[in-house]
């Protein structure tokens, strides 16, 4: 796997989401995951593990998507954990991801909800 940027601060992931994603480069994303990451996406659904997370990453990312860079929120961290979040642009209500520092000083996604919407009833 080529060696991509890492993330030195929890708001880096969403600067580096973007450019990946917009590059087409799906393990580039998935490299932004811990090796059993959870993501809850598609809706309704979980996606479980980095391999996973870049499978599904390679079927967004052939329909050539363009996604904006999103401001994010105040990032919250107590110790090697930290909650990042963003108000999408497209309306998907938040986003929020739990992101654990690496070994190395990096930072990863743990847990990621790219959607809140509201349940159906």
């Amino acid at each position: 796997m080529p060696e991509h940027e890492k993330a030195l601060r929890p708001e880096d992931i969403t600067r580096l989401f973007v450019e990946r994603s917009n590059a087409g480069d799906a393990a580039g994303v998935a490299a932004l995951y811990e090796e059993d990451a959870v993501m809850a996406y598609p809706p309704g659904e979980l996606t479980v593990g980095r391999e996973a997370i870049r499978a599904l990453w390679e079927k967004v990312l052939a329909n050539r998507p363009r996604f904006e860079p999103e401001q994010p929120l105040p990032t919250l961290i107590s110790g090697d954990i930290a909650l990042t979040a963003t108000p999408p642009k497209d309306g998907a209500g938040a986003r929020a991801q739990v992101v654990r520092r690496q070994p190395d000083g990096s930072w990863l996604r743990l847990l990621d909800q790219p959607e809140f919407v509201s349940p159906t009833r």
